[in-house]
């Protein structure tokens, strides 16, 4: 195996792959969906994930599974992401699909939305199942975008008065159409998008690898901002 295959192999666990240019970067892009916001109580009721190579959006062998979940969906929540309690009572529970995922995750840098949310629930069930929490680099794609829009990036979803910061007001500020909204799998892709588009004002700010994607697109930084008019559930 040659070092560069070996540090593809690696990258989600060791600092070896800090160099690699974005373009020869695997990444997993994913959302999930929930019961809830508590991490105390509530389940995962969908996950949705889809690989990239750089900038290129890998379409087939997307990652999608519906959940069986321990905690009860209330009308509150069927209303935001459309998934009923009937839809889920044949579905496997997350003890059967998280290790698949862990694995279609292996040797990526992830990326979402809000991500830290979805690496709460992902390495709490990992936690309890004794599975291998989720170490991969992550990167988030509000940081991204707010550490571009800081910069004046010469765009003018940069510059325009956004509602606010959710995934959908960035969607719609890149006039990227929205066909299944708070689905795992379509908002997975419309975050790909996001990411997709972002990519090349990074590259002109002089953000070329993963230590620099790291810097700017690190989700600690996302956790300080306030997305609203999104209920991610």
């Amino acid at each position: 195996m040659g070092l560069m295959a070996w540090s593809r192999e690696k990258l989600g666990w060791v600092p070896s792959g800090a160099d690699l240019p974005i373009p020869e970067l695997r990444f997993t892009v994913l959302d999930t969906e929930l019961t809830g916001l508590d991490e105390r109580r509530d389940d995962i009721v969908s996950i949705g994930a889809l690989h990239m190579q750089g900038g290129r959006i890998e379409i087939g062998g997307a990652f999608q599974e519906l959940v069986n979940p321990k905690a009860i969906l209330d009308g509150r929540t069927v209303v935001i992401h459309g998934i009923t309690p009937s839809e889920l009572e044949s579905r496997p529970p997350i003890d059967e699909v998280l290790a698949s995922f862990l694995d279609y995750t292996a040797g990526t840098v992830l990326v979402g939305h809000c991500i830290t949310l979805d690496q709460a629930f992902l390495n709490r069930d990992a936690k309890r199942l004794k599975l291998p929490p989720l170490r991969n680099v992550a990167v988030d794609t509000l940081a991204l975008y707010s550490w571009l829009r800081h910069r004046s990036a010469d765009h003018p979803a940069f510059s325009m008065d956004l509602p606010g910061l959710s995934l959908y007001d960035l969607a719609a500020a890149f006039e990227i159409p929205v066909e299944a909204a708070h689905t795992a799998l379509g908002d997975a892709y419309v975050t790909a998008q996001i990411f997709q588009r972002l990519q090349p004002f990074l590259a002109q700010a002089g953000v070329h690898n993963l230590a620099g994607l790291q810097r700017v697109g690190d989700p600690r930084q996302a956790g300080n901002l306030t997305p609203t008019g999104q209920a991610h559930f």
